[in-house]
């Protein structure tokens, strides 16, 4: 979506508001492609004193795989972006300084650029997560692990004279 922002450059005070949904289902991540519903971006443009900037929320729910126990579980996702839009930039400092393209911006390429920026690299079912046993493979979230106690081998000869202790009483 492009916007022409001509009439907010010169007037200061004035602002509008968008909205539009965008479509970032062949996007892979990690090996997979979560993105399987629109992503719905709303926003506005405003001139602040002469300074025109754009602020977005890109929102939708990913499907997702824990990286701890390989669960599956739908996650709302939500970026948020701003920066400021200028026909000319003055330092090549700031990186918030989109330049618009005869006064005009693509918004959808701002919302893409947001999102894709804004996945996670490392996703978890819920914020304690117990993930998988090593040795037994048991999802520790929904039960026990299987595993037999193995003892330290440094402490083993302990183990058995306990035992033969236990076993006397």
């Amino acid at each position: 979506m492009r916007l022409n922002v001509n009439k907010l450059l010169h007037t200061p005070g004035a602002g509008q508001d968008f909205h539009f949904q965008l479509d970032l289902r062949e996007l892979e991540f990690g090996g997979m492609h979560p993105i399987s519903r629109p992503v719905a971006v709303d926003g506005r443009v405003e001139n602040r004193a002469g300074v025109l900037t754009c602020s977005l929320q890109a929102s939708t729910v990913l499907a997702s795989v824990c990286d701890r126990c390989l669960d599956a579980f739908d996650e709302e996702k939500t970026v948020s972006y701003s920066c400021v839009l200028a026909e000319e930039r003055q330092s090549e400092d700031n990186e918030d300084i989109v330049l618009l393209e005869h006064d005009e911006v693509d918004l959808s390429e701002l919302a893409r650029s947001a999102f894709i920026l804004g996945m996670d690299t490392k996703t978890l079912c819920s914020p304690d997560c117990k993930g998988l046993c090593g040795g037994c493979g048991v999802n520790l979230n929904r039960e026990a692990c299987r595993c037999k106690k193995q003892i330290d081998p440094r402490l083993a000869a302990l183990a058995k004279l306990l035992d033969k202790d236990g076993a006397a009483d």
